[in-house]
């Protein structure tokens, strides 16, 4: 059985020498310190790993510049949000980027095609609540909505409990534009026909192309062997670049990053499809003499097509 040797990477942290390079590339903090790696090698999980040091972006430029940096010294980055997930994917042996500090503001709201795009930092409820005059409001609404942010929501693949009838983050990401590990920057959306969209690079449309491929020659694979669970969550959707036939959407890249937890790209902007506030809302309560019973009896509920 091989054995990954991480010693190179473990001899790597608290790097004096990276972080004072870091430091004079880039505008937001560098916090290589003991105490700083301490605070940031927990998350709401169990685990605990000291990460090689941690950058606070202040602007997109930034971003490049870290990823830049991280991929001249051979090191990985490891995205940051609030670090509300319970499995450990914002703790790690890398270069952690914390985008909640600076990197969470609204960019761009379209209220007419009910879109909004937006900094991968900003926390759900800031977000809705900017929305919320406008008679919108974006409908994960995970438990941890006053600290979640939207970049980690995204790379989690959150649902929320309205996810029966508003479905999962990838259902409601429309694009993402994304920094690659070459340091090139792609907006991952909707494939256009023969994938020909010259406003991305190179290797984004050989990428592009290459699942595209790969779906249409293992699609009954995908269809046989992916989950019909509405909830999915784990692993990568490949079954997103089937062809549109075989799951009554259009193909869109950006669901292939949505659940990948920051593993094939770095979110710099996502856009979001968002929903009218219900204007009535109604609570029904039901009351079951067993655990058992209440569970034989939700997928009845289900049937009634509630909210949540």
């Amino acid at each position: 059985m091989s054995h990954y040797d991480n010693s190179p990477l473990k001899a790597r942290i608290g790097d004096s020498r990276l972080a004072q390079k870091l430091s004079r590339s880039i505008k937001g903090e560098v916090l290589f310190d003991h105490f700083s790696r301490g605070r940031y090698s927990t998350d709401a999980s169990i685990y605990q790993i000291e990460p090689i040091g941690v950058v606070i972006p202040q602007a997109q430029d930034d971003l490049t510049t870290i990823i830049d940096i991280a991929s001249e010294e051979g090191i990985p980055v490891l995205p940051r949000g609030a670090g509300t997930s319970q499995s450990g994917q914002t703790v790690g042996l890398a270069l952690v980027i914390d985008v909640s500090k600076h990197l969470n503001q609204i960019v761009e709201l379209d209220t007419a095609k009910q879109t909004v795009t937006v900094e991968p930092g900003i926390v759900l409820d800031q977000l809705n609540a900017q929305l919320k005059p406008h008679g919108l409001f974006f409908p994960v609404d995970v438990s941890t909505a006053s600290q979640a942010t939207l970049g980690g929501m995204a790379g989690n693949n959150s649902c929320g409990a309205r996810s029966i009838r508003y479905g999962l983050m990838r259902d409601n990401v429309l694009t993402i534009d994304a920094i690659l590990a070459s340091g090139e920057q792609a907006q991952f959306g909707p494939i256009g026909p023969a994938n020909t969209d010259l406003r991305e690079p190179e290797i984004y449309r050989r990428l592009t192309q290459t699942l595209i491929e790969l779906a249409d020659r293992e699609s009954d694979e995908i269809t046989t062997r992916f989950p019909k669970v509405h909830r999915r969550v784990g692993g990568y959707n490949i079954d997103a670049m089937l062809p549109p036939a075989l799951q009554q959407r259009e193909q869109n890249m950006a669901q292939l990053l949505v659940g990948s937890e920051g593993t094939l790209a770095f979110t710099r902007q996502l856009t979001l499809r968002l929903q009218p506030i219900p204007t009535h809302k109604v609570l029904g309560i039901c009351h079951f003499s067993s655990f058992y019973q209440a569970m034989e009896s939700t997928q009845h509920i289900v049937g009634l097509a509630p909210d949540a």
